[in-house]
């Protein structure tokens, strides 16, 4: 069981990865779902930099989901501390499923948006779900 959630896990965000990678060299299909919408425009517009530093943070969560199950090894202090750090990545994916009170979330204001129904219906409950895998892949450590 602790693998195939691993797996889901690394799957998710691996094409999560992906597709900021594909936005971060220019591909424009679906990026109007991913940004929130505030008085009919983009809450922000993030640059090529950034959105590669959020492709490689979801590659370095995918893998930390497999050392949680320990599909993967990794050597030295990582591994004696991958529970701890699960935790702070569990904590951290049920608070952006809780949402800023405004924005994004569960609590979001703002509704009505392309962004805030795909946000309802598939990046909410998916951090929900990321935030109970990860927590059941650190208590099993």
């Amino acid at each position: 069981m602790i693998e195939v959630i691993s797996i889901f896990i690394a799957s998710c965000l691996l094409l999560v990865c992906l597709i900021h990678v594909y936005w971060a060299f220019g591909g424009r299909k679906g990026i109007g779902n991913a940004i929130p919408i505030e008085h009919g425009q983009h809450a922000f517009t993030p640059g090529a930099g950034i959105t590669l530093l959020v492709a490689f943070g979801l590659f370095l969560l995918s893998f930390l989901s497999l050392i949680l199950a320990e599909i993967v090894y990794f050597p030295g202090w990582l591994d004696s501390y991958a529970y701890i750090i699960g935790f702070v990545v569990s904590a951290i994916f049920f608070l952006r499923a809780l949402g800023d009170f405004r924005l994004v979330g569960f609590s979001k204001k703002v509704k009505g948006s392309t962004f805030a129904t795909w946000d309802s219906w598939v990046y909410s409950p998916l951090c929900l779900l990321l935030g109970a895998g990860y927590l059941y892949l650190s208590l099993m450590q």
